[in-house]
């Protein structure tokens, strides 16, 4: 994976363009979220980009925790900046983007980070319709399909031990839980090594605008994503 295909650096700042921030969701992550639309008024760029470019520049820590504080839009100039403890995504003006704690012992081997970046990303970007609409189903609600709001809120990273290998992301459970039109899901999920676990991790998204479940509704979702998915294919 060459992530120098989906950003720029330029005075120690870097920048994502629209276009950048809508490959990387695609091409990548698989991930056809309108909000990664390069047209879209409320476009943000992926925030598994930012992810995989923490980790590119400063390593895997033992013990990481992603707060996701804010959208970013398209050609905003970033600064990743780090201290012992702690990396700081924000602009010029210190408006924080993405805040990541982070403790314990570094890992920064290029395949091992590449490896977790891509299946972390890969898991990630089937998080709609793979899980969610059998969570909505469950609690009765649904996102709207005019304006679908799902957005990061936290995702975390616990190694008990880093090894030799490609680490592979496994989902272990899902939950959903609704307050009034807004909703936190809730992911967890094994790290593992040739099948056996090092790892674990935790990744939580907020839905918004939420809306009394509706198969027919929910189906047309499906369909449009699938057409979306297969039109970006061809």
């Amino acid at each position: 994976m060459l992530l120098s295909d989906f950003y720029q650096q330029r005075d120690g700042r870097i920048s994502i363009t629209r276009q950048q921030g809508s490959d990387f969701a695609k091409q990548i992550a698989r991930d056809f979220n309108p909000l990664h639309d390069v047209d879209n008024s409320r476009f943000c760029v992926p925030g598994d980009l930012l992810f995989a470019l923490s980790l590119n520049k400063f390593g895997v820590s033992r013990s990481m925790k992603f707060d996701f504080q804010g959208m970013v839009g398209g050609n905003v100039d970033l600064n990743f900046n780090a201290a012992e403890n702690e990396l700081r995504v924000c602009d010029d003006q210190q408006k924080n983007y993405l805040v990541v704690s982070r403790d314990g012992s570094i890992e920064s081997e290029p395949r091992f980070i590449e490896a977790l970046t891509l299946s972390y990303v890969a898991f990630s970007g089937k998080t709609f319709p793979h899980i969610l609409v059998e969570l909505m189903e469950q609690q009765g609600v649904m996102i709207n399909p005019q304006k679908p709001m799902v957005i990061y809120d936290q995702m975390s990273l616990e190694f008990e031990r880093f090894v030799e290998g490609e680490p592979a992301v496994v989902l272990k459970s899902s939950e959903f839980e609704v307050t009034g039109k807004r909703g936190m899901v809730t992911m967890k999920f094994d790290i593992q090594v040739d099948a056996e676990s090092i790892g674990s991790g935790e990744k939580q998204i907020i839905m918004s605008g939420l809306r009394p479940f509706e198969r027919a509704g929910v189906d047309r979702l499906v369909e449009i994503y699938d057409e979306r998915r297969l039109s970006y294919g061809a």
